[in-house]
């Protein structure tokens, strides 16, 4: 599915977006982590819940920046197609198969574009749950 590094299938978008759904395994599975993995107030002296933290928090922003990089990599490899079809149907304006491709890469565009707006909603969702779990325990860098 996945290569290392994170690249995408952006031929079918289909698989596309079963790989987004791969690589957001950690999103889905942040309160699980955090549960399992940073004390509660009772049990904090046998976990350096700092250390977790700082961990979950680094893995974490990897895979988000991951996703980000893939997505968009996706989105201008796709309007590059867009637009050498745009470019065919100029010079020949009546030919219903590119029309028809240029149709088709033009809403796989639009729904690549549409995962962004997903991404930062997981990407806030995640934050937050990690914020409210490890806020005492980490604080993260200050992103520029």
């Amino acid at each position: 599915m996945a290569a290392p590094g994170g690249t995408l299938n952006c031929e079918d978008f289909s698989m596309f977006q079963e790989v987004l759904k791969l690589m957001r395994t950690i999103d889905d599975r942040i309160v699980h982590a955090l549960n399992t993995t940073v004390p509660t107030v009772s049990f904090s002296g046998k976990v350096d819940a700092t250390q977790t933290c700082k961990q979950l928090y680094e893995s974490m922003m990897e895979a988000h920046l991951s996703r980000d990089k893939a997505i968009k990599a996706c989105i201008a490899q796709t309007s590059e197609v867009v637009g050498q079809l745009r470019e065919e149907r100029a010079k020949d304006s009546n030919n219903l198969a590119i029309i028809k491709q240029l149709r088709k890469e033009q809403t796989k565009l639009k729904l690549m574009q549409s995962e962004l707006n997903v991404e930062e909603v997981v990407n806030d969702r995640s934050l937050k749950v990690f914020s409210e779990r490890c806020r005492i325990h980490y604080t993260p860098p200050k992103v520029k």
